[in-house]
C-alpha cells in the first residue's frame, strides 16, 4: 500500500481492463457520501456491475476493519457512471491511516474480482495497527469530546486544533494540546457562521453578507476564491474557498461573524469545514467541472452543493434558489423545507410553503421582501441596490435575495440588511472582477468572472438588456473542462447578441492542454453555430484580448469582459483610462 492520502491522478477509464483505484483521500468533515470523517477511494468499474464491485470491497473492508480494531466503523458507497466512491468512517486522529486501511480493502477486493490471490490480511493488519497507533492522539480526542459536551465548535488539522469560533475561539498547536480541565471554557463560544456555495455568485454573495455585517457593526471574517479578509483587511490573497480557508477565519479572534465560501471541490475532496453553522445558502447549480470526483451531471452537482444542509439543517436556516429548477427539484426530493428565494412569486410549491408558514425572500412591487410566518417585510427597492442595475442584472438580483435571506438567518436585522444592500456598489474596490462597470467616454465596459455556460448566459442576458450600438465579448476557458463543456460555452456565446467575439488564450489555466487547443475548440464551435469568421478573432493572452477590444470600440459600444487570470492588470488599465479621460480611437497606454 502507498500509505498516502494524496490524489491518485486521473487514470483514463478507457485504458483499464479491470476495476482500478484512481484516487484515495481523507474526508475531514461531513461530505457527499457520509456525515462523518473518514477515508474515500474512487474506483473505475471497467464494465463490471457496480453491485459486484461494491459488495467485494465491503466484504474486505469489514474484514480489515475488524482486524485493526474498528469493527463498528460504517461503510458507505456511491455509484456513478463508470465508477464508485467507497468510504469508511474513521476517527479524526487516524485519517491518514484510514486511507491505508481502505486501500488494503480495495486491493483485496480487486484480487477477488480478478481471481488472483488476495494480500495477506494478518501481515497487513499488524502493519496497519502500527500505523494507526502512531497517528492516534488521545489528547485531541479528549479536547474534541469536551468541546462537543459544551456545544461549541471543534476544529483540527495537521498543525492546529481549536475550540469555539472567532472571538470566542482558543487555538493550540497539535503537539501541545491542553488537558480539557485546563481550558478556560467560560471564554469559549461560537459566533454566527454561514456557508455559501453554488455554481455562480458565491463570492459576490459572500461580499454582500460582509457588507451587511459591517452595517450591523460587526467585524466579519470571510474566505473566498479571492482570499481571506478580516473586516476590510486582506489577510491572504489566494483561493481560500476550501476547508482550510474556513478554519483560518474561524480561528481569528477578531471575527464576530464568519462567512465561508464553500466550493464544490473542497466539499468533494475533504467535506465541509465545520459540522454545524447558523446558516447556509446554495445560490444555483450548473454543469461545470463535470467528471471530477464522480460528479457527472448537474443533478450530482446539486447533491454536492446540498451537503451544506448537513451543517445548517433542513429548514429555514438553509437558503435555496427556487428559480433554479434542478436545485429546487433535488431539494424537494430530499425533503428540505428551506427559506426559498426567487425573483417572482407564483411558483405553486413556494406559495404552499409560504402559506404553511415557511420563510422566503422575493421581489414584490419592485422591492426585496422578506416573508416570515406569512407576513412580508420590505427590505429595499430593487432600484436602490446598485448591483441589480435596476433589475437588469437578474443574477445579482438573485444574489441580493439570497444574501438578505442568509443575513436574516444569521440574526442580522432588516435595517442592517437594507443598508448593506444599498451601500454595496459592486465597484472594483468592493467586488473586484465581478460586475464592475466603467464608462470610458461613452464606451461601457463590464468586467465579470463568468466562467461557465450558466454564468455567461446570465451575463449575456444583462448585456442584451443594456442599450448599446454594438456589443463585444471576450471568451475563453480553462483547460480542465472537457471538450463538450468548452463547446457548450461557445454555443451560449453564439446565441447572445454579440457583434464581435475575441477568443483569449488563458495561459495561467492551460491545465494540461497545449497552447491554442482551447481557443481552437471555441472558434470551431462558434463557426458551427453560424458566427461569421469575420466577427471572430483570437488573442494570445487575456490582457491582449482586452486591449484589442478597446482598440475596436467606439462611442456607444458595450464591452463584456469575463476576466479570469489578469484581473488586477485589467482593472488597473481601465482605471487609468478612466482617470486620464481616454477617448475611443486614441492609442492605449503601454
Amino acid at each position: 500500500m502507498s500509505g498516502a492520502c494524496a490524489s491518485r491522478g486521473s487514470a483514463k477509464t478507457d485504458r483499464v481492463s479491470a476495476p482500478a483505484l484512481v484516487d484515495s483521500r481523507r474526508l475531514t468533515g461531513p461530505n457527499l457520501i457520509s456525515d462523518s470523517p473518514g477515508a474515500v477511494i474512487d474506483v473505475t468499474l471497467a464494465g463490471v456491475p457496480a453491485g459486484r464491485v461494491i459488495d467485494a470491497w465491503r466484504e474486505k473492508a469489514r474484514l480489515v476493519l475488524g482486524a485493526v480494531g474498528w469493527p463498528d466503523a460504517s461503510t458507505s458507497a456511491r455509484e456513478f457512471p463508470g465508477g464508485a466512491s467507497l468510504v469508511i468512517d474513521a476517527p479524526i486522529d487516524a485519517l491518514y491511516a484510514a486511507t491505508e486501511v481502505n486501500e488494503w480493502a480495495w486491493a483485496a477486493a480487486e484480487a477477488d474480482l480478478a481471481g488472483t490471490p488476495a494480500p495477506d490480511l494478518d501481515i497487513e493488519a499488524e502493519r496497519l495497527r502500527g500505523v494507526i497507533a502512531a497517528e492516534r492522539d488521545p489528547r485531541l480526542i479528549a479536547l474534541r469530546d469536551a468541546a462537543l459536551e459544551r456545544g461549541v465548535c471543534f476544529l483540527s488539522d495537521d498543525e492546529l486544533a481549536s475550540v469555539g469560533m472567532g472571538c470566542g475561539s482558543l487555538t493550540w498547536p497539535v503537539e501541545s494540546l491542553p488537558d480539557p480541565s485546563q481550558v478556560p471554557w467560560d471564554e469559549v463560544r461560537d459566533v454566527p457562521a454561514a456557508l455559501v456555495t453554488g455554481s455562480n455568485g458565491k463570492t459576490t454573495t459572500v461580499r454582500l453578507l460582509a457588507a451587511v455585517a459591517s452595517a450591523a457593526g460587526l467585524t466579519a471574517g470571510y474566505s473566498s476564491t479571492d482570499g481571506i479578509y478580516i473586516g476590510s483587511e486582506l489577510i491572504d490573497a489566494d483561493d481560500w474557498s476550501g476547508p482550510g480557508g474556513g478554519r483560518r477565519v474561524l480561528r481569528d479572534r477578531r471575527v464576530e461573524i464568519a462567512i465561508l465560501e464553500t466550493a464544490r471541490g473542497g466539499i468533494l475532496r475533504r467535506g465541509l469545514p465545520v459540522p454545524r453553522t447558523a446558516a447556509a445558502i446554495v445560490t444555483n447549480v450548473a454543469a461545470d467541472h463535470l467528471g471530477e470526483f464522480g460528479v457527472h451531471d448537474v443533478e450530482a452537482i446539486a447533491d454536492a452543493k446540498l451537503v451544506v444542509a448537513k451543517a445548517a439543517g433542513k429548514s429555514d436556516r438553509l437558503v435555496l434558489n427556487a428559480d433554479d429548477p434542478v436545485l429546487a427539484g433535488r431539494a424537494r426530493e430530499l425533503g428540505l423545507a428551506p427559506t426559498w428565494f426567487a425573483i417572482e412569486r407564483g411558483d405553486p410549491a413556494v406559495e404552499a410553503h409560504i402559506e404553511a408558514g415557511g420563510s422566503a425572500c422575493m421581489v414584490e412591487d419592485d422591492s426585496f421582501v422578506l416573508i416570515l410566518a406569512g407576513r412580508g417585510e420590505q427590505v429595499a427597492a430593487v432600484a436602490e441596490v446598485p448591483i441589480a442595475f435596476g433589475g437588469r442584472a437578474r443574477y445579482n438580483v438573485h444574489n441580493a435575495l439570497g444574501a438578505a435571506a442568509v443575513a436574516h438567518a444569521l440574526g442580522l436585522g432588516t435595517d442592517a440588511i437594507r443598508s448593506g444592500l444599498r451601500d454595496f456598489a459592486g465597484s472594483p474596490d468592493q467586488n473586484p472582477g465581478r460586475g464592475n462597470v466603467f464608462d470610458l467616454s461613452g464606451v461601457k465596459v463590464l468586467v465579470d468572472f463568468a466562467h461557465n455556460p450558466h454564468g455567461l448566459q446570465a451575463l449575456g442576458e444583462m448585456a442584451a438588456a443594456l442599450p448599446a450600438k454594438r456589443r463585444l465579448l471576450i471568451l475563453g476557458q480553462a483547460g480542465d473542462r472537457d471538450d463538450e463543456s468548452i463547446r457548450e460555452l461557445a454555443r451560449v456565446a453564439a446565441r447572445l447578441p454579440f457583434d464581435r467575439i475575441i477568443i483569449k488564450e488563458v495561459q495561467k489555466y492551460l491545465r494540461g492542454r497545449s497552447e491554442g487547443e482551447v481557443p481552437t475548440i471555441i472558434a470551431e464551435a462558434l463557426r458551427a453555430e453560424g458566427v461569421a469568421a469575420a466577427n471572430i478573432s483570437r488573442a494570445a493572452s487575456e490582457l491582449e484580448a482586452v486591449r484589442e477590444g478597446l482598440e475596436w470600440a467606439s462611442t456607444g459600444d458595450l464591452l463584456i469582459l469575463p476576466i479570469h487570470s489578469h484581473r488586477e492588470e485589467v482593472l488597473s488599465l481601465l482605471s487609468r483610462l478612466l482617470e486620464e479621460g481616454w477617448v475611443p480611437g486614441r492609442p492605449l497606454p503601454h
